[in-house]
């Protein structure tokens, strides 16, 4: 039994009449590190080229990924005989890194399955060693494989280079692509990755987002400048922002909201954007070539992808903002 001056003891440093409590470190979960014991032996997983090993038992992997679908393989070699074969299709949607980690565990079950002996499994694909050996990693398939190898240190990774002419790895590539061409193959269910999940979510937001805006009433004018939706910037300045959406300062727009009297320029024509950039009295130094009332959709389109044209309407926008009380009707 522990006595209460033992937990004590454990608990605080008793310095004269002061107790203090000891320092005690916490680490969040993002910060643990795995314990050295949760590594593989440094003897299991080899980047170097292992297509130099001869003896004991090979097992090759490959996956491979065609136009037709995506197929996962590997095969045993004992000598120089091929003595077990596996593959299997996957859906077009998955991708080559999955097949070919499917295939490194598939290839590691197998391996668990036999008895125990000198046993390398070759693959061609680093990415799938460095997931399968990362004790953090966060991809399903690799913590199995993982798990596996931890508790059988016998089963050596090894990465060999591909298409250099060894007896299993062309084997093994043979299988993969003839499992991924062709349709009838069994197929295994995998999950989808993430950067098809992101993809598909990022098509149907885009295509619900133009249905709402070829189908909206408002923003019409923005509308016919920029007819298709896109997640990438414009670039507008808030001078080119206001033109293009017929905003302040333009008496058009404040006469609408009774912020002005009257929504005439002091030329005399309706004070909108299109009048100020092209024919108003005042604002010569301004002007682009005027276009003809059914060509103006036209005209903004080509204002807004000219940056010649669109530095003219920043600086006609200065002037109009400096210059108010000229553009104004006199109320006399």
């Amino acid at each position: 039994m522990i006595s209460t001056g033992s937990y004590l003891s454990e608990k605080f440093q008793i310095v004269g009449k002061q107790e203090t409590p000891r320092k005690t470190q916490f680490a969040t979960k993002s910060h643990l590190s795995p314990h050295p014991s949760e590594h593989l032996s440094p003897t299991q997983i080899s980047l170097d080229d292992g297509g130099n090993i001869n003896t004991g038992l090979r097992i090759y992997t490959d996956g491979s990924k065609t136009e037709k679908g995506v197929g996962a393989a590997f095969c045993v070699l004992t000598d120089v005989n091929i003595t077990h074969r596996w593959s299997t299709r996957l859906s077009l949607r998955n991708t080559v890194f999955q097949a070919e980690i499917l295939a490194l565990l598939k290839a590691v079950e197998h391996a668990v399955s036999l008895p125990t002996q000198q046993l390398t499994i070759l693959v061609d694909n680093q990415a799938s060693i460095n997931s399968a050996a990362n004790p953090k990693s966060h991809n399903s398939i690799a913590r199995k494989i993982f798990k596996l190898l931890h508790s059988h240190p016998h089963i050596r990774v090894s990465w060999i280079k591909a298409h250099a002419g060894y007896i299993g790895n062309e084997e093994a590539d043979r299988l993969a692509k003839e499992a991924a061409e062709t349709e009838n193959f069994p197929e295994t269910p995998l999950e989808l990755p993430k950067s098809f999940i992101k993809t598909f979510l990022r098509q149907k937001m885009l295509a619900t987002w133009q249905m709402a805006w070829d189908d909206g009433d408002t923003g019409r004018l923005i509308h016919n400048i920029i007819p298709k939706v896109s997640l990438d910037s414009i670039n507008w300045t808030r001078n080119e922002v206001l033109f293009f959406t017929g905003h302040e300062p333009f008496p058009s727009f404040l006469q609408r909201f009774n912020l002005a009297e009257t929504s005439f320029c002091s030329c005399g024509g309706i004070g909108t954007p299109i009048h100020y950039a092209t024919v108003c009295l005042l604002t010569t130094s301004y002007h682009m070539a005027p276009p003809s009332q059914q060509h103006q959709p036209i005209w903004f389109r080509r204002v807004a992808n000219n940056s010649t044209s669109r530095r003219k309407i920043h600086n006609l926008l200065h002037f109009l903002q400096r210059e108010t009380s000229l553009f104004r009707p006199d109320p006399n």
